[in-house]
């Protein structure tokens, strides 16, 4: 399969994990050694219980993330960078707005052939 199509099919399922609103769930994507820098926090956080404990707070913004422009760059035969921009719906409903943001994922395949998160990037984007 493509990587671009394993790329958008990842994102896909990590969005759909956002939907849940089990911040378990969207940590179960990431490896146990990842490292993230989310978009709304100023922490570096580090690992499934890192990034479990972002998610606890950002699912409460009913989060829906949409890939605007994106670029997947190949990095061995089981890893991946998949980075662009992408706008996040977040908000009560009624009260919702668009947050634009720039994103990085470092995906990599495991031993039991499950692509998970090593790295992720996100910042929102500066205005012009």
């Amino acid at each position: 399969m493509e990587i671009k199509k394993i790329a958008q099919e990842n994102f896909k399922k990590w969005n759909e994990a956002l939907q849940t609103k089990d911040p378990k769930k969207v940590a179960e994507l990431y490896t146990k050694d990842n490292t993230f820098l989310p978009t709304l926090n100023p922490e570096f956080k580090k690992g499934i219980a890192g990034a479990e404990s972002y998610f606890i707070h950002f699912l409460e913004k009913n989060p829906r993330g949409e890939i605007k422009e994106e670029e997947v760059q190949f990095l061995g035969d089981d890893c991946y960078l998949h980075s662009g921009m992408y706008d996040f719906e977040v908000g009560p409903e009624g009260e919702r707005f668009i947050a634009n943001a720039r994103f990085s994922y470092v995906w990599k395949r495991d031993l039991n052939g499950e692509w998970k998160i090593i790295h992720h990037h996100s910042s929102l984007k500066p205005s012009a």
